[in-house]
């Protein structure tokens, strides 16, 4: 793999010139062929300037010539970059989701406490059917296809099914623990030339920490071994971190990116601990006014600070999720969900469902979904309504998650999803 380049500063100004140099070139050519409105033309390249505009505090991630400017953004100049461009050039319906996170197993060799999949009981959906969807959601304009499990590699034919029916108009992150990943795999799963990165979870700073965090004794080796894999097969390599608030206050969360600079690592998805799955219960440390201000200062510091340029680019989600940001986005506003059993929801961190993909017609149930979510809104809903979920979770008796679509709709029919959020708001004014 051609080395890893972070760019900050003036070297991330002229980058910012020739993305947008090449964007205009690109929505140019599609006037003069008819492809696009002309009435429509300075809308999107506006609407384009205001998304980019969004990129300012992040750090780029640049490997030869491609250049990743935020997570669920393929890298740029793919042709998975340009159909997410395209969200912004749809003008009389909801603009399309340009993100989905799709688990192809439930098994999992390991037991973390907080994992949102924790009473996801059941089957799994029959991949002839997952497929379908997989083909369906690259025709509405998905560009970012995140894999999970369990552990995908465990399921190996499941997960390369689904790799193969996602073509160049979409990118493709695996989230992986590295169980069951062999180079053979990998290599086979490279002839896919738009798979752009392995997914590591590291939430603790040491071996013995992270194996009892995990519940398994080959946690940590099997990561390790699993990114010297992803190395040597030429596939980025990122990261999940998931940190209550004292980890920020007694060097947890350094420690942890200097491991993740040592281990090659390009990109750290820095998640927001949620009240789902595992800690549905909602008995963990919440963030509040100065342990916010902590974070956003130390990110800054990583992703902006020439004294840091060296370290992987931190995508923070609670700076993400902020009102002047994106808010929630959850839904099919810029993503979703299906569990291994098949079952579609707004978010991983919220444990509803609209209906399965197996026995409900996708086409209707997404529309549904959508409909529901049609404005955005400021209101973090996994934080605000993760006590009713708990509460009709306890209620069915089932012991099983997400709540079933009736049960559901209890929950979303009277809730107040709070102001609509300012970006999206805007963006469909532009």
């Amino acid at each position: 793999m051609e080395p890893v380049k972070f760019l900050i500063g003036k070297q991330k100004s002229l980058e910012d010139i020739r993305i947008k140099l090449r964007a205009f070139l690109h929505y140019t050519a599609r006037l003069l062929t008819g492809k696009i409105k002309v009435r429509h033309y300075f809308r999107i390249l506006k609407r384009l300037l205001y998304f980019f505009s969004k990129m300012k505090e992040n750090k780029y991630v640049k490997i030869g010539r491609l250049t990743k400017v935020n997570l669920y953004v393929p890298f740029f100049p793919t042709k998975a970059f340009y159909t997410a461009c395209d969200k912004v050039t749809v003008f009389d319906e909801k603009m399309p989701a340009v993100s989905v996170l799709v688990s192809v197993t439930s098994a999992c060799r390991f037991n973390c406490e907080h994992c949102y999949q924790k009473y996801d009981k059941g089957k799994d959906v029959d991949i002839e059917v997952l497929v379908k969807v997989v083909r369906k959601l690259q025709d509405k304009g998905v560009a970012f296809f995140n894999i999970e499990g369990g552990e995908p590699f465990l399921v190996f034919d499941r997960l390369l099914q689904v790799c193969n029916a996602i073509d160049d108009r979409s990118e493709i992150l695996i989230n992986s623990t590295g169980f069951g990943m062999t180079p053979e795999r990998l290599k086979i799963l490279r002839k896919n030339k738009n798979l752009m990165g392995v997914m590591f979870s590291l939430h603790t700073d040491s071996p013995e920490k992270m194996n009892a965090f995990m519940g398994n004794d080959e946690a940590w080796s099997s990561m390790v071994k699993g990114i010297a894999m992803c190395h040597a097969g030429n596939i980025p390599v990122m990261f999940n971190t998931c940190l209550l608030p004292e980890s920020f206050k007694d060097g947890t969360f350094e420690r942890i990116l200097d491991l993740q600079k040592q281990f090659g690592g390009c990109l750290v998805q820095l998640i927001k601990p949620k009240t789902a799955g595992g800690w549905l219960h909602g008995q963990i440390e919440k963030f509040n006014a100065e342990d916010t201000a902590i974070v956003k200062e130390k990110v800054t510091r990583y992703n902006q600070e020439k004294s840091h340029i060296g370290f992987p680019f931190v995508y923070c989600m609670l700076m993400e999720e902020e009102p002047e940001m994106f808010g929630c986005t959850a839904g099919g506003t810029d993503r979703f969900y299906i569990n291994a059993k098949g079952d579609l929801q707004p978010c991983e961190f919220l444990n509803f469902s609209f209906g399965n993909v197996a026995t409900d017609d996708f086409d209707t149930i997404y529309y549904n979904m959508r409909t529901e979510f049609h404005t955005p809104g400021q209101c973090l809903l996994c934080d605000q309504f993760a006590s009713e979920i708990y509460e009709k979770y306890l209620e069915n008796g089932s012991l099983n998650l997400p709540l079933k679509p009736e049960l559901s709709e209890q929950i979303y029919a009277g809730w107040d999803r709070g102001e609509p959020t300012r970006f999206y708001e805007k963006l469909s004014q532009l």
